[in-house]
């Protein structure tokens, strides 16, 4: 794999619904742990220079960095959250977790409408940007920079517990209608700052707004409260030439096409414990792309063998036509097995030639 190239313009046929010269991988998040591992030394947080060596070295054909006030796939000690409730809020030490990152269930930080108007919001928008600048050195020819933001629904409820958040939705809506919109405020401030930036060609918006069992609240709520905000968001990616990905675990039946209407162009990652890939791509007719879908729980105790024969499998289903890159079915965490990692990868890799011929 030294020897790959990456290229945008490979995703950007399959955002079309066109065949590229291979399917393309995609990740929203892959654990620094994983990468550390895949490279054989130690990469963090603000290694820029290592992260696009890992991106590039396995065959994605962009970087993602956070513009947001949570970088997807948790709190991190380093979300600027985590630095602004340490910062401001903190008094005995004991709301952080195991790795000092805010811990949501030890006191949630918004109770009341005084909380809100206490609330450091101010220093939560000082959203951080140097990294969008300082990677622009280590680039390669063909690679862009993918920017994940969201989690307008999920940070509202973590910082209002999630009890709270619920009944204020119905015995007080304007409560939570604030704690809402001071949220996606900053998100959307966020992605308005980095449009002008070079090699921006999407906003990656993560927010699970489904479970396995459906929507986590009510698709009326969903279409009142934070569907305006995201299909702001795609406006504002469409205007600027930008591609608008969207990411919710879950089952989707009830808001797909309420999804579909905000404007996104990729639906990520297509639940494997809740969701028929096949049925979804059926469903949406090449109105939308779709990522991912590639088990998780496989990728942590499977076999190299059996993830790459699932791997075969959705590219066989999936992937003819365009629309489809490839990916887990949520991200790459640290427990996943590396060979695990590997297989996924490497399968991707050799089987994903277009025109598919699997047998």
């Amino acid at each position: 794999m030294i020897g790959l190239k990456p290229d945008f313009s490979r995703i950007a046929t399959t955002l079309e619904h066109e065949e590229p010269d291979r399917v393309p991988l995609a990740e929203v998040v892959v654990d620094y742990e994983i990468m550390s591992q895949f490279l054989g030394y130690t990469v963090t947080d603000e290694d820029v220079a290592a992260q696009v060596e890992f991106w590039t070295k396995a065959g994605y054909d962009f970087i993602p960095l956070t513009v947001g006030v949570m970088r997807p796939g948790g709190i991190t000690k380093d979300s600027r959250i985590s630095k602004v409730i340490e910062e401001f809020l903190l008094r005995d030490g004991q709301e952080t977790d195991a790795n000092g990152a805010w811990n949501i269930w030890a006191k949630p930080r918004i109770h009341t409408e005084a909380d809100c108007e206490a609330f450091p919001w101010e220093a939560l928008a000082q959203l951080d940007l140097r990294r969008f600048h300082k990677v622009q050195a280590y680039l390669p020819e063909g690679m862009k920079i993918i920017a994940t933001s969201g989690k307008i629904f999920t940070t509202a409820w973590m910082l209002m517990g999630f009890e709270n958040f619920a009944l204020s939705l119905k015995r007080n809506p304007g409560f939570t209608r604030r704690v809402i919109q001071q949220v996606a405020q900053i998100q959307l401030d966020g992605i308005k700052a980095i449009s002008t930036i070079p090699n921006v060609a999407a906003i990656w918006a993560v927010d699970d707004v489904t479970c396995g069992t459906g929507p986590i609240i009510s698709p009326r709520d969903l279409r009142r409260e934070l569907f305006p905000w995201y299909e702001e968001f795609g406006r504002l990616c469409h205007e600027h030439s930008q591609y608008f990905f969207f990411h919710t675990d879950g089952v989707l039946w009830d808001i797909l096409e309420d999804l579909i209407a905000l404007g996104i162009d990729a639906l990520h990652p297509i639940d494997p414990t809740c969701m028929d890939i096949v049925e979804v791509k059926e469903r949406l007719r090449g109105r939308v792309c779709i990522i991912g879908n590639i088990s998780n729980q496989l990728l942590e105790e499977g076999t190299p063998k059996e993830v790459s024969e699932l791997v075969k499998l959705r590219l066989r289903t999936v992937a003819p036509g365009g629309g489809y890159c490839l990916g887990s079915g949520n991200s790459v965490p640290n427990w996943a097995r590396i060979e695990n990692y590997r297989a996924m990868i490497d399968a991707g890799l050799k089987y994903g030639r277009y025109p598919i011929h699997i047998r």
